[in-house]
């Protein structure tokens, strides 16, 4: 069973500069945001979501890679 359970899952089309996949997720009861740029999968931000705020967050690598495997079935 995966530490983590994709919500929503936003992937940029025809976008006129550049395109990004944004998955959103809970871990560990807290609500997390991650994008992508779509080309590579580069991380472009992560986010928590705490407390009616958002935070820079520090994601373990294993799931940040799962979550790219998730991302690349899809597109």
């Amino acid at each position: 069973m995966k530490p983590y359970e994709i919500t929503n899952m936003i992937i940029d089309d025809d976008f006129a500069v550049e395109e990004y996949v944004t998955a959103e997720f809970v871990h560990e009861n807290k609500n997390y945001s991650i994008t992508f740029k779509k080309t590579d999968l580069e991380i472009i931000n992560c986010w928590v979501f705490e407390q009616g705020t958002s935070l820079p967050a520090n994601i373990p690598n294993e799931i940040i890679e799962s979550i790219r495997d998730e991302i690349k079935k899809k597109i």
